[in-house]
């Protein structure tokens, strides 16, 4: 495989606007684990083998859960995920593949049973914030340094 190019360097303001956004959304006080389990799932759904690898690495690496990491993509049949965080990958799912009507009211009513509004923004802008990093590493054709 050959990457596409280098976007960092072709046009570092647009890496450093990613990296505000990124220290944004990881700055918002979403759990450490729970942040990364929303960078997995997302990355597994828009293909992105570059952030789906260094997100199960980072998640191993602060302790997480090796079954929880192979397990994200099964979230709803998988115990050893609570509510509160299935509620997140939930949002995580809607927010990646947005349906033409928009976050469903239930969806939306099950992450607000966990999350006030301040914690409900916190977690869409975690998963703009993975969306973003994903269509950038997709687009350039990054991969995974195995």
């Amino acid at each position: 495989m050959q990457t596409r190019m280098n976007y960092r360097s072709v046009n570092p303001e647009a890496f450093k606007a990613m990296l505000a956004l990124d220290h944004f959304a990881s700055s918002r006080g979403i759990e450490p684990e729970l942040y990364e389990l929303i960078k997995i799932r997302a990355s597994q759904i828009n293909g992105c083998a570059f952030c789906l690898d260094m997100h199960t690495k980072d998640m191993l690496k602060m302790g997480g859960s090796i079954e929880r990491a192979v397990l994200v993509s099964v979230w709803r049949e998988a115990p050893c995920f609570n509510d509160a965080e299935k509620a997140a990958l939930e949002l995580t799912e809607c927010l990646t593949r947005l349906p033409e009507a928009g976050v469903p009211q239930e969806v939306y009513d099950r992450a607000r049973k966990y999350y006030d509004e301040k914690e409900f923004v916190d977690l869409i802008m975690a998963v703009n914030a993975i969306n973003s990093w994903n269509r950038l590493g997709v687009a350039t054709g990054m991969f995974p340094d195995i």
